[in-house]
């Protein structure tokens, strides 16, 4: 598997970056990301802005919209962000078939190691946590022989930036409708540092992987953007934040 650590790396690009990845090569891959800036709000493929968010304060604020490629819900992105992708063939896992929950369950015991020392680590739906708190938000993108399994873990969070997000029409049942304040909590209070914690995720996945660590300078080398593969990553223009609105304006 290959490793790739980045620090700062802007979401957007990182999400291109998978996609042609996953997409277009045949390795495997775990990225790794500390922080992100300029803050972004990220969308699962299916998401909707007007039901998804207060786009009034995100046009308002200018706070990126960016579509993903893949499922799963929506998140608030910045530097208090630690993101960490794999991206495997069929044959790399143990699995009887490649479907989101059984890859979700791996993932639990792959990263179970790294959060030895952290009380009640476990899965719940389809968030990492700690007890009933919510730290690690997950989306997968599935083709052929290949997936792809991509995390945004809070180390810290900014409580007015939550205030973006609306409750979802479809949140997790362990939720009980709670405000953001009482469903989520930071990963620093549980850690040394963000540095010991990517570490502590390259040792767990060490124990499954043999990983190899490659420059972005080398991935681009060899596995340059000018190759093609589908590209479903998007970002909303402010165009389309406006009209996503319209209906509710014009209804109110």
């Amino acid at each position: 598997m290959k490793l790739l650590r980045l620090q700062g790396f802007p979401i957007l690009q990182q999400l291109y970056l998978e996609e042609r990845l996953l997409r277009a090569t045949t390795h495997n891959w775990c990225l790794i990301n500390q922080g992100t800036n300029p803050p972004a709000i990220v969308v699962g493929i299916s998401g909707k802005p007007e039901k998804l968010l207060d786009v009034k304060a995100v046009l308002q604020d200018n706070i990126p919209v960016i579509r993903r490629f893949s499922g799963g819900g929506t998140v608030i992105v910045d530097t208090d962000t630690v993101f960490v992708t794999l991206i495997c063939r069929r044959d790399a896992v143990t699995l009887p078939d490649l479907y989101p929950r059984p890859i979700m369950e791996w993932t639990e015991h792959l990263y179970l190691p790294a959060f030895q020392t952290v009380p009640r680590f476990h899965l719940l739906e389809h968030d990492y946590v700690l007890g009933d708190k919510k730290f690690g938000g997950n989306a997968q993108s599935i083709i052929k022989d290949r997936f792809l399994h991509h995390t945004s873990f809070l180390w810290d969070y900014q409580d007015f930036r939550m205030a973006y997000l609306k409750l979802p029409q479809r949140a997790p049942t362990y939720r009980l409708a709670r405000p953001h304040s009482d469903f989520i909590c930071r990963l620093k209070d549980y850690m040394p540092s963000r540095e010991a914690f990517a570490d502590y995720i390259v040792k767990a996945f060490e124990r499954q992987f043999c990983l190899q660590e490659i420059s972005l300078d080398e991935v681009e080398k060899t596995q340059p953007s000018s190759v093609p593969h589908i590209t479903s990553t998007q970002i909303f223009t402010t165009a389309d934040l406006q009209q996503s609105i319209m209906p509710l304006i014009v209804k109110g």
